[in-house]
């Protein structure tokens, strides 16, 4: 008998009739002959409908009481869940996340596991009942409730197979699994059998909606084998493992995409060793996420700074700027929206030099202007007009072959 925990969104939860479903899919890995601890999401829209609601009373709600509100989602669903498993005839107990022992920073909204107490879950697993776990949420060591941030359930799921010691941590999804891009853009998308931890990371920080970064850090860590699989669908979905054992013929392994990027230019700065340093710790301390950052000296004593940011975050990051002009010393600030990042991401690009090349040369022939770029071992990012997003993705996604089936050594 082995240990499987199991996590299913809100899309998979977002009906009585799909929560039924989702019994069927537990009752099925016990069926099997394996401890079953599951992770689940508030049903569908169920959040968005609490936020509405707290908007209607306050624009500044705040943080401690948000996740009061929001953590209550989840609730319904384990309940709910537990109560169809005991339909069926099988035992089972539901926990919110401070039950289940998830020890979390005493930040609202986003706050990081610091420790997980599974001696309430062992308990209840030596007496044979499977056990339905609240995800997105927590408790300080002072009592409070905190929530875990966008994807949080992905991330109790893959610390609770963690500290469990799972043998396997499925994540059921409203798609079949890892695609080499998003397929509801690009029809030729082609699902990935196996894909790295690294790789993974990688698409899930470009955009990729399918893990979230923070699960996939803690999978690699603590070296737990995630597979993504269709809630709805019963077939094998894609392995996230250290190396996978297929897929290698590929040197990009998936293109991720992602909308309303905007470009910030700082210019007439002061060329100065300390110039840099300054300027991005005081957005830091605005909490401002900076990605792409481009440098360039305009004179022996002058430079100008470009970056990129989510369009979301542009009016601040201009107002921040604007409001430390005389600290910062800069002559002005330029900004260009409708943009978007385009990012080519595989581990074989490593041993492959002139990937970045390959792209660079079908962006060009396809007359498609590339205004910033980034780079790593194993990715390359460029900010492209949004106008030209899937003509970029769809035209990589040919020229680097992802649309083939997978040809086995």
């Amino acid at each position: 008998m082995g240990l499987v925990v199991q996590k299913f969104g809100g899309t998979s939860v977002g009906s009585v009739e799909r929560i039924q479903h989702v019994a069927s899919r537990v009752v099925q890995e016990v069926e099997n002959g394996n401890e079953v601890v599951v992770v689940v999401s508030a049903m569908g829209k169920t959040t968005d409908q609490l936020v509405s609601l707290a908007n209607e009373i306050t624009t500044q709600p705040s943080k401690r009481e948000m996740d009061m509100l929001l953590t209550t989602g989840e609730q319904m669903t384990i309940s709910l869940l537990t109560m169809a498993l005991h339909q069926k005839g099988y035992e089972a107990v539901s926990f919110t996340g401070w039950q289940a022992g998830m020890q979390t920073e005493s930040i609202h909204g986003n706050a990081r596991i610091q420790h997980v107490d599974t001696t309430h879950i062992q308990s209840q697993l030596k007496q044979g009942k499977i056990v339905v776990v609240a995800g997105f949420q927590g408790v300080t060591k002072d009592g409070n409730i905190t929530t875990l941030g966008r994807g949080g359930s992905d991330t109790t799921a893959v610390a609770l197979a963690a500290a469990l010691k799972a043998e396997k941590c499925d994540i059921y999804t409203d798609v079949t699994g890892v695609f080499t891009t998003d397929p509801r853009y690009i029809k030729d998308a082609r699902k990935l059998q196996a894909i790295s931890y690294d790789e993974m990371l990688e698409l899930a920080n470009l955009g990729a909606g399918v893990l979230h970064p923070r699960a996939v850090e803690f999978a690699k860590n603590y070296q737990v084998p995630l597979e993504v699989r269709s809630s709805l669908e019963n077939e094998n979905g894609t392995v996230v493992e250290e190396e996978p054992s297929m897929e290698q013929n590929l040197v990009v392994r998936g293109i991720a995409f992602e909308d309303n990027i905007s470009r910030v230019t700082v210019a007439g700065l002061r060329n100065q060793l300390q110039t840099l340093s300054t300027i991005f710790t005081t957005l830091a301390k605005n909490n401002i996420n900076v990605d792409i950052i481009i440098q360039h000296a305009t004179s022996s004593d002058r430079m100008s700074i470009s970056f990129s940011v989510k369009t979301e975050d542009l009016q601040e990051t201009v107002a921040v700027l604007e409001q430390n002009r005389e600290i910062l010393e800069f002559e002005k600030v330029e900004h260009e929206s409708q943009l978007a990042k385009v990012s080519i991401v595989g581990s074989g690009m490593i041993s492959n030099p002139g990937v970045a090349a390959d792209m660079f040369e079908v962006l060009a022939q396809e007359k498609i202007e590339v205004k910033m770029v980034s780079t790593s071992e194993i990715k390359v990012s460029t900010v492209v007009p949004y106008t030209d997003m899937v003509k970029a993705v769809e035209t990589l996604h040919v020229a680097f072959e992802l649309d083939k089936q997978l040809v086995t050594a």
